[in-house]
């Protein structure tokens, strides 16, 4: 299975069953940005339990792995769970919407997309990939996320609204990382 097909059917799944999503991480950044490998999408998405048996349906067991019990957990801890595809090495991360005023705002500002010839999906907007982006670079420090900024500002930033981001890192404690980021840009323009 390729990693589009894999898209493909995550968004026909969520959609037939009426559950609100957007597709974002390394998926949403390519889609803004430049290029790069990944195997894993994440999705952030409002799952209920009484959609558990419907959403396992979609993905069945003898070609996915997704566990009842963890989905159970991820929805009372607002957390995550994965569908993994073993066959194929490629991976879902389902985050479940966190329901505060951060997760209501990227709900609010959803990119309809077409990431797929025949298949348009909810995205993130761009400025919320940067910012949690951001929150990822300052947990683990990793480039990658430096890098996919970079990349998306440098693809589409006369779409992104960097005053939105700004409040943002304010109010997630990230200006430290958006002041290195925006110093970054300066210097490579």
């Amino acid at each position: 299975m390729e990693q589009s097909e894999l898209l493909g059917k995550l968004v026909r799944c969520l959609e037939g069953l009426n559950i609100p999503y957007f597709i974002t991480g390394a998926v949403a950044s390519i889609a803004y940005g430049e290029p790069r490998l990944t195997n894993d999408i994440d999705v952030v998405a409002q799952i209920n339990e009484a959609q558990i048996d419907k959403l396992k349906a979609c993905f069945p067991e003898k070609e996915f792995y997704l566990d009842s019990g963890s989905i159970r957990e991820a929805i009372r801890r607002r957390h995550q769970f994965n569908i993994i595809h073993p066959a194929s090495g490629l991976k879902i991360d389902v985050m479940i919407s966190k329901e505060d005023a951060f997760d209501k705002s990227r709900f609010a500002r959803i990119k309809r997309m077409r990431p797929l010839e025949n298949t348009e999906a909810n995205f993130s907007s761009p400025e919320d990939v940067i910012i949690k982006k951001m929150e990822y670079y300052k947990e683990g420090a990793s480039e990658k996320h430096i890098r996919d900024i970079m990349g998306m500002i440098k693809i589409s930033g006369d779409m992104v609204d960097f005053e939105y981001i700004s409040l943002w890192a304010k109010r997630l404690n990230l200006e430290d990382v958006w002041q290195a980021i925006q110093e970054k840009l300066s210097r490579e323009h």
